[in-house]
């Protein structure tokens, strides 16, 4: 393939000729286990574009009766490449095992993220968050181990660690210290603006797939840990969504989300190990080529602005999907102590009152991520396999499996 900058100038297909059929929308789904973890990444990631797409051009159709017709047309392909997406998982992962999924693509794509983005400020976000989605993914590892005897790692496939993160109990935050600063449009980097659209968009799937399917657990403990997770994914939204200029107009906003869209499916592309897949990705990526070709039009005749000015700037070549292991390990242990306060990045020790407040008051009748992983630590097998001795029951007699 050609550099992105040379793809982002490609026209792509004609909308017009952007067809689907239910069969194949309702494809042929991955192997859970014989394809490797990073398809079922690249899946998520997508799936979550996808429907931050259909979200933000639903929400310009709410506020501009002129392009309802272009956002209509453009919509009905997207909400359909996010239904052939979608249906790419199969059947037999479990609610859990498609949430350790999720938190696996928050943290590799994350991390990813923190590394190329240039402006400082932004990086230190994404880092910050991602210590909070590791976290996430160690409680949800002892849920699934608790709740189905399956070890998260059948999923993971060794690409992410299942250790604890900034502790899930101290993501609590009052709204105030979740808010951050924003680029500014006229300075910032194309990159930086791809980031946080990208960013936000994976979050946002996390958060709503957690608020549909935590009701669905019969297990109290299940039902309180999604319900926990969930009010820190939205935290995450907040935070992410917050980045990005808010002085963008609705067009240059979905200009920007179309650019990023395609240099996802771009970086999916040149990556993908599965040819069914890659040939998809491909497919879709000349569609977004299409629907971006489109949007610079629209820009252009209702802005009176060139394109270009929102789109030009040089571009990392991709978005890279490979284990971010050693890089997560070092922001641990340098950045794990980090708190918020206000749009500010502050040792736990400065806290603000709000926070610590708003935490004891919704931690006061118990913090189901402290008992869903009391007492587990991640090895190879399940805690069923694990032996209780007196060399492995912490001080509160709750036994510790190596």
């Amino acid at each position: 393939m050609s550099s992105i900058s040379t793809v982002l100038e490609s026209k792509g297909v004609k909308l017009e000729n952007q067809r689907f059929t239910w069969k194949e929308m309702a494809g042929k789904p991955i192997s859970k286990l014989d394809d490797d973890a990073f398809t079922r990444i690249r899946i998520i990631l997508l799936n979550g574009i996808e429907m931050d797409a259909l979200r933000l051009e639903h929400l310009i159709a709410r506020f501009n009766g002129e392009l309802r017709l272009p956002l209509a047309q453009i919509r009905r392909v997207e909400q359909h490449q996010a239904t052939m997406i979608n249906w790419l998982i199969s059947a037999d992962h479990s609610p859990l095992e498609t949430t350790i999924a999720y938190e696996q693509v928050a943290i590799e794509v994350t991390a990813a993220v923190a590394q190329t983005e240039p402006d400082p400020y932004q990086a230190q976000t994404y880092r910050f968050g991602l210590l909070e989605d590791f976290d996430h993914l160690y409680r949800y590892s002892a849920m699934l181990d608790r709740l189905e005897g399956k070890d998260a790692n059948n999923i993971l496939q060794s690409y992410t660690d299942i250790i604890p993160g900034r502790l899930t109990t101290e993501h609590h935050r009052a709204p105030a210290d979740d808010l951050r600063n924003s680029y500014k449009a006229g300075e910032a980097a194309l990159i930086t603006k791809i980031h946080a659209a990208l960013i936000t968009a994976a979050e946002y799937q996390t958060h709503d797939y957690y608020m549909n399917i935590g009701p669905t657990f019969a297990d109290p403990v299940a039902r309180q840990l999604y319900a926990e997770i969930a009010s820190v994914e939205e935290q995450h939204v907040t935070q992410y969504g917050s980045l990005m200029d808010p002085g963008e107009s609705y067009l240059e906003k979905w200009l920007i989300h179309e650019a990023m869209e395609v240099y996802t499916y771009y970086s999916c592309a040149e990556q993908e190990t599965n040819s069914r897949i890659k040939a998809i990705w491909e497919r879709f990526l000349d569609y977004e080529l299409g629907h971006l070709d489109t949007v610079k039009g629209l820009f252009e005749h209702y802005e009176r602005r060139d394109s270009a000015e929102v789109l030009g700037g040089a571009l990392p070549e991709l978005l890279e999907f490979k284990s971010q292991r050693d890089f997560v390990r070092k922001v641990l242990i340098d950045e794990v102590n980090l708190r918020s306060r206000g749009a500010e990045y502050v040792d736990r020790s400065q806290e603000s009152n709000a926070s610590l407040e708003y935490r004891r008051h919704i931690c006061s009748e118990g913090v189901a991520a402290e008992a869903v992983s009391a007492g587990y630590r991640w090895h190879e097998g399940t805690e069923l396999n694990g032996k209780t001795t007196e060399t492995n029951v912490n001080t509160k007699g709750e036994p510790v499996y190596e």
